[in-house]
């Protein structure tokens, strides 16, 4: 070879080599697709009543638990929790799988999962885990049944999400893989089931909704689905502009900002209720009527707190998600005069925050829920069309008119 030909041999591999180096290089600077969050439940503790196999998931059992998720996919996962434990928990088994309604699974959909690949596994007290991601498609606002098969072993104390206004299942032995269940037990909590998300490009993002039992979804039609979430997933599915974003719902009744009480406070929880979530783009907060409740209760008031200490509450919920690139949006309390913790103290508080939530400059948005459901002949009460009757939460009316008002633009930017 002469030395002009051995010259452009080594030019042509040297350009061949920086092309593909480019080419990497280009592939990996490329978003990549990831986890993004459909479905979940904000977990706490209960006791065991029997200290062992008293409660639903323990002595033997199959739970299937049924969730309503939000953003499609061809790829999931599953993470189980046992934060709250105070024992080790075994699952045995466990399966995803189309619900086809009243426990049954679609015919075809039962897929195992697994956990690096085993078909079981310990979770230590206070941990949660991640399965496996499994190849199943899942359908946009549909709903799935997650299985498992807990053996024989103490559970002292249940990490659970206590209200999920869903019907579950339950039933003796290791039924995972059947596609129906004989005479099971309903039970309706969400017990050890903490969240799936879907595999997706990189536009998809989650929406966390954080707050108490009204958006808990208190007092709407058990398996509607009737949530003013749901209401929001819905329409965010249905808009082109919005279709890839999920929605988290974070709600736990009874919860308050800065006090313990169902569940750790919102400033507690922060952390493994929000930030832990898979891709959160947005935060939407509607927090501290039971804060004002409690503090003004006119028969017994207790947990004593002013409408600035939970204004600085709201504020280190928003500087704590604007730290990890999330943007806030505040949604302003609805009404609750006629609610039998109700004061005139309390709703002078309420105003004041909702004021706060309109004009501060801490927050990257606002939802007026207080404007849309307020009955404007009797300020400071629901319409009678969104009121479920105890002047404080709303019902199916209610939450779908609160779902409906949400200007998606808020998600656009």
């Amino acid at each position: 070879m002469t030395r002009q030909n051995r010259t452009l041999l080594l030019t042509s591999l040297t350009l061949l080599c920086l092309g593909i180096l480019h080419k990497n290089s280009a592939a990996a600077a490329t978003p990549s697709d990831h986890w993004v969050g459909t479905w979940a439940a904000s977990p706490m503790a209960a006791p065991n009543p029997g200290a062992k196999f008293g409660a639903e998931g323990t002595a033997g059992t199959t739970l299937r638990e049924i969730v309503h998720i939000s953003l499609g996919g061809s790829s999931v996962r599953v993470t189980l929790t046992n934060e709250f434990g105070l024992d080790a928990l075994t699952i045995d088994a466990a399966q995803l799988a189309l619900s086809s309604g009243s426990g049954t699974i679609a015919a075809g959909t039962g897929t195992p999962l697994t956990f690096s690949g085993r078909p079981s596994v310990i979770i230590p007290p206070g941990a949660l885990i991640v399965s496996d991601p499994i190849s199943l498609k899942v359908a946009a606002t549909s709903d799935l049944a997650v299985s498992l098969f807990l053996p024989d072993q103490p559970v002292n104390q249940l990490t659970f999400h206590s209200f999920a206004n869903q019907t579950n299942y339950l039933v003796s032995g290791n039924l995972v893989a059947a596609t129906s269940l004989d005479n099971p037990q309903k039970f309706f909590s969400w017990d050890f089931l903490k969240g799936v998300d879907v595999l997706t490009d990189s536009k998809g993002a989650s929406i966390v909704t954080f707050g108490d039992s009204i958006t808990d979804g208190a007092r709407g039609t058990q398996d509607a689905n009737a949530r003013w979430p749901d209401v929001l997933a819905r329409r965010l599915q249905a808009n082109k502009k919005t279709a890839n974003l999920g929605v988290l719902n974070e709600g736990i009744g009874g919860n308050r900002i800065l006090h313990d009480t169902t569940g750790p406070s919102a400033l507690a929880r922060f952390d493994r209720d929000v930030l832990a979530q898979a891709s959160v783009k947005y935060l939407v907060i509607l927090e501290s009527i039971n804060d004002i409740g409690h503090a003004t209760d006119p028969v017994k008031p207790y947990d004593v707190v002013t409408a600035a200490d939970l204004i600085a509450g709201l504020s280190q919920l928003a500087t704590r998600a604007h730290t990890h690139g999330i943007k806030v949006i505040g949604a302003t309390l609805t009404p609750f005069v006629g609610a039998k913790y109700q004061s005139a103290d309390g709703e002078a508080m309420r105003q004041a925050i909702n004021q706060w939530i309109r004009t501060t400059n801490q927050l990257d948005g606002v939802i007026d829920f207080d404007k849309l459901t307020t009955d404007p002949t009797h300020p400071g009460m629901f319409l009678p069309l969104d009121d479920s009757g105890d002047h404080l939460h709303p019902g199916d009316a209610g939450y779908k008119a609160m779902g409906e008002s949400i200007d998606l633009n808020l998600f656009t930017k």
